[in-house]
């Protein structure tokens, strides 16, 4: 486990609501991940703040800010109950490594898990009913992944758009080739995080993509609410943003002739190669057959496609699928 900057964690902890009724509460571990943080940060954990499960411990990485970002989550740690916020070093691999160095860590024990990015406002009832969809469906020994849909905002909070819905079922052969939810979307079971700790934090694109191709594929729960309740901020400083303008899509466009889609699909297939045993066999042969299909020759690249299955949630994701296996960048 990764050394902690400021160590201050316990079980028990509140803010306003009577202990009895907090105990009662599941504990939800927040999973926040921090870089150079600090123009966004502190609405952020006022919206955690305000949440109406209030039964969760913050755990943070940062991963080596040179601004506020830590004089920040120091202030908010003096002024939460203790225990309510733990800090620590991450691994200064990008993002996607912060938050599998958390999502990987078997000394963070709670009843569920919700991955947190440091820009973005959570309306107040997004845990409360992430983990009521978890508890209301989830079968405790088999993996259950929360997400869904965001509003996107300007930094000023003024909402410019919402993430697209997607209607069709979440699947393996879907996670092969979209990641559907953001992972400031996802809350997931303690099932969910063993089997995450058990694959470990593999060289992967994105951690949210990955999570949902690993838990899919070991037949586990994903569920996809199309309400949203979170406020993704759109701003330039953010790694990942939302993809519903014109400029974005086109962006995606040129990503895909140059073969970054190919790229991050190569990453994928070799991080899911090395965990096999933990996906289940039909989705052991789907990848063995989604591998074959990217050096195939044409005729066969469009037969395995169809033997395996893959499909995108909308009429354009899957044309432009068809589009990068024709041109051999899929």
């Amino acid at each position: 486990m990764t050394d902690f900057i400021n160590e201050n964690f316990s079980l028990n902890s509140d803010l306003e609501l009577p202990l009895d009724q907090i105990v009662a509460q599941p504990l939800i571990a927040i999973l926040l991940c921090t870089y150079n943080g600090e123009c966004f940060l502190a609405e952020q954990l006022d919206s955690l703040e305000a949440q109406t499960h209030q039964n969760w411990v913050l755990m943070v990485s940062d991963d080596g800010s040179k601004d506020g970002t830590l004089d920040i989550l120091l202030k908010y740690q003096a002024k939460w109950p203790q225990g309510k916020m733990a800090i620590r070093n991450g691994p200064q691999k990008g993002f996607c490594q912060n938050f599998l160095s958390l999502a990987c860590d078997s000394e963070i024990k709670a009843d569920y898990y919700a991955f947190c990015d440091q820009d973005d406002v959570w309306l107040p009832e997004k845990l409360t009913v992430a983990v009521q969809t978890i508890t209301a469906n989830q079968n405790i020994y088999v993996p259950f992944i929360y997400c869904g849909r965001t509003t996107y905002v300007t930094e000023q909070l003024k909402s410019c758009g919402i993430s697209p819905l997607f209607v069709f079922p979440p699947s393996f052969r879907n996670a092969l080739v979209q990641s559907i939810a953001g992972g400031n979307t996802m809350v997931f079971n303690l099932a969910a995080k063993l089997l995450i700790e058990k694959a470990g934090p593999l060289n992967v694109p994105s951690h949210d993509w990955w999570i949902y191709q690993l838990i899919s594929g070991a037949e586990g729960d994903v569920f996809y609410d199309p309400v949203p309740y979170l406020l993704y901020r759109q701003h330039n400083g953010a790694l990942v943003g939302g993809n519903n303008s014109f400029s974005a899509k086109m962006e995606r466009v040129k990503m895909l002739w140059q073969g970054r889609f190919q790229d991050w699909n190569s990453l994928n297939i070799a991080a899911l190669k090395e965990v096999k045993h933990l996906l289940v066999k039909n989705h052991q042969e789907i990848l063995k057959m989604f591998e074959a299909l990217r050096g195939a020759e044409l005729k066969d690249r469009f037969h395995l496609m169809e033997i395996c299955g893959l499909y995108r949630q909308t009429r354009r994701g899957t044309l432009s699928l068809i589009f990068a296996a024709l041109i051999k960048k899929i």
